[in-house]
């Protein structure tokens, strides 16, 4: 750990490296004209090292005495830790950066990391790509030398105050992320492939969309549960009926336009609220300064939908009621999102390890991220472990679900239902790599991993729901969200992927079983988010996995 002046210096020049270091991005060749000189401007002080010196620096480990008003401070760990930066080889090729420049989060990376780096002409972005994917052509691997190497300017000027804005988002695990979502890339051409031109999932159904208002109580637990029922004439028990399982902090109507589009299509879709999670509850936490979260909700929030499950069952015996005779709760899907799709993991048979959740979290107390601390919350249960399991459901859908610590390690062994997971690779609330990707190889098959390359977290939202000023901050890329119509592309894949699950539930399984494809996913990729699907993950990408869930 550093402290003080010592760590004020190091995060200058770790700020200056990292900005290089997210050129680390990418590897480099030699052009015509490439940078031979690093200058480091930060206000009115500017200091310069040959590209000569930081090679030199790399192999002896000596920095350069020229950017000694940066490091003559620094003690021989700190000095150490920034030679690492140098000769470090991100995982990321040169296919893979090719593919991801040419995404919406890849414009955003240029864009943001242009910032950066000083020009006197406007070609900061056509430089920046020039040189990553030069640079990322190398046969050495990826490096902040060999992107500099690769650069199209005799001098690459850095500025300081915006490299360490663009920096702060900046890791290993962001980045092999992105390699490893593109790395799913199924080995199709897509002028071959077809799909039936008699269905088209994305579209709305024929049947006229109704909501039935419900406000149910849980005696037993004390506890109020409003659900949104959305129906339609047309519904009838060869379908599912599906429930929704909200996030923390938000409420029943945060995937309203995928409610409205299954509705469409003749299901049932009971959409409930969490009262110990939803919106209200956090601000209400936030107004008292009482903890956001109590321990039972990662108990009682399960509980709630086989609660709602069995008033859906009277209600379909009830002879005045619209929805009788139209309910399957016998067959059900749970599409649950962020938190909910914790909740549709537990109800689908995966066990709450609460021992080694409160292991986990006493050994790495000092690190855990705001997820993992938030997930921990759950070490305080009274049992050592829970399994919740409903036997009526059939099947789930999580959508970025929070899988990591709760679980432990082999509590997703025993998910007894066909699952269908959805990842999205710039997601910095539900990290990939230790939220969805590890967690789904533990996931007994049948089961599907979608992946979205550049969506966030927030992309699956209602557009209508999300705050205006969401995705518009001055953060940097990875913690910026993509919403609205910007991730309007992820929101029509996402109800074509999960009409195509519901469908599983019915005699029109194999119509739609084309949807749940590889090919699918390709073609309905767009320039700006390239999709992904698999049934198990490729050998390639679990081997970039080990060592990622420790």
């Amino acid at each position: 750990m550093f402290t003080g002046k010592s760590w004020k210096n190091l995060k200058i020049v770790a700020g200056v490296l990292s900005t290089i270091t997210i050129t680390q991005l990418l590897g480099a060749n030699t052009s015509a004209q490439a940078a031979d000189t690093l200058v480091v401007r930060y206000g009115a002080l500017e200091e310069s090292a040959s590209f000569a010196d930081l090679k030199k620096a790399a192999e002896t480990g000596e920095l350069p005495d020229s950017l000694g008003t940066y490091t003559k401070r620094l003690n021989e760990q700190q000095r150490s830790f920034l030679v690492r930066g140098l000769r470090i080889r991100v995982p990321v090729n040169v296919v893979t950066i090719n593919r991801l420049l040419n995404t919406q989060l890849g414009n955003t990376i240029l864009n943001d990391i242009s910032k950066a780096i000083i020009r006197d002409d406007q070609a900061g972005v056509q430089a920046l790509r020039s040189g990553l994917i030069l640079g990322a052509s190398s046969s050495q691997g990826l490096s902040v030398l060999n992107f500099i190497a690769a650069y199209p300017s005799k001098r690459l000027e850095i500025s300081v105050p915006q490299a360490l804005t663009v920096a702060q988002s900046l890791n290993m695990a962001f980045w092999r992320t992105q390699q490893l979502m593109l790395a799913i890339t199924p080995r199709i051409d897509p002028t071959k492939v077809q799909v039936s031109d008699s269905v088209d999932p994305t579209q709305p159904g024929s049947a006229e969309v109704q909501v039935l208002n419900l406000n149910l109580n849980d005696e037993k637990r004390q506890r109020n549960i409003p659900v949104d029922v959305y129906w339609s004439n047309s519904a009838n028990t060869e379908k599912p009926v599906i429930v929704f399982s909200h996030g923390f902090g938000t409420n029943r109507t945060d995937l309203r336009y995928l409610a409205e589009h299954l509705a469409s299509h003749g299901y049932v879709v009971a959409a409930l609220e969490h009262s110990g999670s939803n919106l209200t509850s956090k601000n209400l936490a936030v107004k008292n300064k009482t903890p956001l979260l109590k321990p039972q909700e990662f108990v009682d929030r399960p509980k709630d939908i086989s609660f709602v499950l069995d008033e859906l069952e009277k209600l379909n015996q009830m002879a005045d009621n619209p929805l009788k005779g139209k309910l399957a709760t016998n067959k059900t899907m749970v599409v649950g999102y962020s938190f909910g799709g914790t909740t549709a993991l537990t109800l689908a048979g995966g066990e709450l390890q609460i021992d080694s959740l409160k292991k986990s979290c006493e050994k790495n107390l000092a690190k855990l991220n705001l997820l993992q601390d938030f997930l921990c919350v759950a070490k305080e249960l009274p049992e050592n472990s829970y399994q919740l399991r409903d036997d009526r459901i059939k099947q789930i859908v999580a959508l970025n679900p929070a899988t990591s610590l709760v679980f432990g390690e082999t509590g997703l062994t025993k998910v007894q239902v066909p699952t269908l997971v959805l990842t999205s690779s710039a997601d910095d609330v539900t990290p990939p790599l230790t939220e969805q990707i590890i967690s789904f190889a533990k996931v007994p098959s049948p089961k599907w991993l979608v992946g979205a390359v550049g969506g966030t977290h927030l992309s699956v939202m209602d557009a209508s729901l999300i705050n205006h000023n969401q995705g518009k901050t001055n953060s940097s890329f990875s913690s910026r969200e993509v919403v609205g119509e910007k991730s309007a592309d992820i929101r029509k894949y996402v109800k074509a992927i999960t009409l195509a699950m519901a469908a599983q539930l019915t005699p029109e399984a194999n119509k739609y079983a084309v949807f749940l494809t590889p090919d699918y996913a390709l073609i309905s990729s767009t320039s700006l988010f390239p999709f992904r699907l698999v049934k198990e993950l490729p050998p390639n990408v679990l081997g970039l996995t080990k060592g990622l869930g420790e």
